[in-house]
């Protein structure tokens, strides 16, 4: 039967075209909505694609249909049989005036009313994705990933699939999350770069989008203690070759979303056409110019402060396009990025902030190559060099200059949606507190 329908229904979008204006269509779906005025019952279906109204009226369609419609529930399944017809009041214009009407699974009365506190949607989740919000958010996702692999696809760099348990670390050790690993201890991946890097002398140009997971206890609309992670290593590359990778691939992501979910974005209450509008090169800004600018505006910063949730919002609230700070104190970022020769102060290496005050979205930097400094800098955080003995081989036999970058993709979804949390940029957010569903 399930065959039977993928061959004979159309889809709300292809109904919503006006094509079959007149003509028989057939609908299956969710109810969004169903109210009755007695021997009319209107009913929003909708499909993954859109929502459409279905009018079924006493004495057209069949008596037990009727009764069914009148006592289903939302989010029953239906499937719908009528003639698409033009009505202004409805939404998209069409409404389906149904000679058949099915219940294929009945819905218990829905948990999710029209005013909720967050945290029973949060409870909720695995209902409220349901949403027609959520869906846009995952669709417009979808796009700028694929806009992602095929910029890649295109400028010959070879997706690649690193390890997620992993025994060092490539960020802050002290975000880590450890696991008992058979007889020993691991952690699960904060970043895949540092295998990202050992590719780079077999296959020159890689990329990868795995899980990243990170225990900071932050509690902001920022952050989420497991996201997916778009990393990119490159030989052959310097730091301002890894910026222009940077804003050429965020610009194709950007156009991908446009082109394929402009509906979504209105949904969401984003203007495609603003977003169209980004382009490379995007502006550069040295992180002692960023200091000066946050002094000027009364935040209290000096050299050497880090750039938090507040400064970046300072920064860029008055920005349309992406902007990059440049070279940062070394006592800030990792050990692993390349020295900046003009400043011995700071590192050759650079963050993409969003405008409109959404902040970081990509981090990246030029890689040392010279083993004695990387050694050193081991040790002067107390790192162990056995752990990174592997690492440390990689400059040993043939380095070369290189970069790299990662991207955090609920952070741009964030942005490009126009979302006030990053939790609704997956569809089950993990934070330092919830884990359910």
């Amino acid at each position: 039967m399930v065959w039977v329908f993928s061959i004979w229904m159309q889809s709300v979008k292809q109904v919503l075209s006006g094509e079959m204006l007149g003509k028989p269509v057939n609908v299956r779906g969710w109810v969004y909505r169903i109210r009755s005025s007695g021997s009319i019952i209107f009913a929003v279906v909708r499909d993954s694609s859109g929502i459409i109204q279905v009018t079924i009226k006493k004495g057209v369609v069949p008596e037990p249909d009727f009764e069914a419609a009148a006592s289903t529930g939302i989010e029953s399944s239906v499937t719908v049989e009528g003639t698409l017809a033009e009505d202004e009041r409805a939404p998209g214009g069409y409404e389906v005036r149904a000679i058949s009407f099915a219940v294929v699974g009945p819905s218990e009365p829905f948990p999710i009313t029209e005013y909720q506190s967050t945290e029973l949607l949060l409870d909720q989740r695995h209902l409220w994705i349901r949403s027609r919000e959520q869906t846009a958010v995952m669709k417009v996702k979808d796009s700028m990933l694929r806009g992602a692999r095929n910029w890649f696809h295109e400028n010959d760099y070879v997706e690649v699939t690193p390890p997620i348990i992993t025994g060092v670390s490539a960020e802050d050790s002290t975000t880590l999350f450890q696991l008992k690993y058979f007889d020993r201890f691991a952690y699960l991946s904060q970043s895949a770069q540092f295998y990202l890097e050992s590719l780079i002398y077999s296959c020159d140009r890689v990329w990868s989008l795995t899980p990243s997971f990170r225990a900071e206890k932050s509690k902001t609309p920022r952050h989420l203690t497991e996201f997916w992670n778009l990393e990119m290593e490159a030989a052959w590359v310097d730091n301002e070759g890894n910026m222009k990778v940077q804003e050429e691939l965020v610009s194709a992501m950007l156009r991908s979303v446009v082109e394929e979910r402009s509906p979504e974005l209105r949904l969401l209450g984003r203007d495609p056409a603003a977003l169209e509008k980004i382009a490379p090169p995007f502006e550069r800004m040295s992180y002692s110019e960023a200091m000066d600018e946050l002094q000027e505006k009364g935040c209290d910063v000096l050299w050497g402060s880090d750039l938090g949730a507040v400064e970046e919002r300072e920064l860029t609230m008055d920005k349309e396009h992406p902007v990059f700070i440049v070279n940062y104190p070394k006592e800030l970022k990792p050990f692993y990025m390349k020295e900046n020769p003009e400043d011995a102060r700071t590192y050759k290496n650079s963050d993409l902030l969003a405008p409109e005050g959404y902040g970081e979205i990509i981090g990246g930097s030029e890689r040392e190559t010279d083993n004695a400094l990387i050694i050193e800098r081991l040790k002067d955080v107390g790192e162990s060099l056995d752990k990174y003995q592997w690492y440390i081989d990689l400059r040993k036999y043939g380095s070369v200059p290189h970069s790299g970058f990662g991207l955090g993709m609920e952070r741009v979804v964030k942005w490009v949606c126009g979302l006030e949390h990053i939790r609704d940029a997956i569809p089950f957010p993990r934070t330092i507190a919830r884990v359910y569903p």
